[in-house]
């Protein structure tokens, strides 16, 4: 694995740099906070991303993508953790576009992967159920009827599932309720009769829903990949997400390091700028180290998923734990060295501690994936 990006990486990495530092800045996000936005992104923001190729790096060029690739959407979604841009990046490229790319058939991929590289199309997944990151703990049913199959039962923790065009909804059609083996993707409207969405706001101030579906009716042909087959979709999809909050984690840290570094060589106390404190660049040190242990880890797993390595799932679990860990570290850190206003809202550090927050449960917190590392590893 190279540990330097090539000339057209480098190039991606400074377009997504100066577009979200220059049209996306945290005071977007403050707007949308203090506005009580009704969508909670801001859709012309996004259709910028479109417009710049971003929404479609992941998605062929058959279907109006770029096809550049996962280590290129890290770049950007890197990028865009260091101004905390509320975009739909995780939930509808990485997670539902992945998810029809993989499994959808030509007749789903060309209705909607060309629509979400365009920025047209919205989209959500429908997975947990629990307060805490299960993806095979399924009680959501699928029953078979004469026509498709029937849809019952409620989800949590849907992201941007408020403002979806389209759901992709994990049901059971076989087994127990933990069993991996019967689970099964939906390509479901958020508009069907029976489906309910309740906007749920958090703490970081994105979105997310619970949805609930009584008796909906879905199409057979509306059965994203095989039926009791989702698991085997559901697997490399949330691996993929799970690395891309890794990636957005890791821009969000840096920008919390950078302002921290700033404030440390302006503020003084005793006549002195505290950066000069021993005990300051100690601490200091460590972020820095942290960091850049985190940055390869990072990259080490994206190229993971552009070379289609076996080793995705183990690289997985370990960027999001660790960058769980360590965005503690450093947003907890930057905190205190911003000593008793780093606590105002005039400061953006509590905007980028929230968001840490929500990002390292999201798709399984560090302990979900140390246990998932020491499994796989046969431990």
């Amino acid at each position: 694995m190279a540990l330097v990006l090539n000339e057209e990486q480098t190039l991606l990495n400074e377009t997504a740099a100066q577009f979200f530092k220059e049209q996306v800045p945290i005071s977007n996000l403050r707007k949308l906070r203090d506005s009580s936005d009704a969508f909670g992104i801001d859709r012309s923001v996004w259709k910028e991303c479109a417009n710049l190729g971003f929404a479609g790096v992941m998605i062929s060029e058959t279907h109006g993508g770029s096809s550049f690739g996962p280590i290129g959407l890290g770049l950007i979604l890197e990028q865009s953790g260091k101004t905390l841009s509320a975009t739909p990046f995780i939930s509808t490229v990485l997670l539902c576009g992945s998810a029809i790319q993989l499994a959808g058939n030509s007749t789903q991929r060309q209705e909607y992967l060309p629509a979400i590289a365009a920025g047209e199309r919205i989209c959500a997944l429908a997975l947990e159920e629990r307060a805490h990151h299960n993806p095979t703990h399924i009680e959501t049913t699928a029953t078979q009827t004469d026509d498709g199959f029937s849809l019952n039962g409620t989800k949590t923790f849907v992201l941007d599932g408020h403002i979806a065009d389209q759901l992709i909804v994990a049901a059971r059609t076989s087994g127990a309720p933990t069993d991996q083996h019967g689970i099964t993707l939906f390509l479901v409207s958020p508009k069907s009769e029976g489906v309910t969405i309740e906007r749920t706001l958090m703490a970081d101030s994105r979105n997310a829903a619970k949805i609930t579906f009584t008796d909906v009716k879905v199409r057979d042909a509306d059965v994203l990949g095989s039926v009791d087959g989702g698991s085997d979709v559901l697997d490399p999809v949330l691996d993929m997400g799970r690395i891309g909050l890794a990636a957005e984690t890791l821009g969000l840290i840096q920008a919390v390091f950078d302002q921290t570094i700033v404030y440390l060589k302006e503020r003084k106390q005793f006549g002195e700028v505290i950066g000069s404190f021993q005990a300051l660049k100690h601490r200091a040190a460590e972020m820095f180290s942290e960091i850049e242990v985190c940055r390869s880890i990072v990259l080490e797993a994206l190229t993971a998923l552009e070379e289609k390595r076996n080793d995705v799932p183990h690289l997985a679990s370990l960027a999001k734990a660790k960058l769980a860990e360590v965005s503690r570290l450093v947003t907890n850190e930057g905190l205190q060295m911003h000593g008793g206003v780093g606590m105002t809202d005039e400061y953006d550090l509590g905007l980028f501690m929230k968001r840490a927050r929500v990002a390292a449960v999201t798709l399984g917190d560090a302990n979900f994936h140390r246990d998932r590392y020491a499994t796989l590893s046969d431990y």
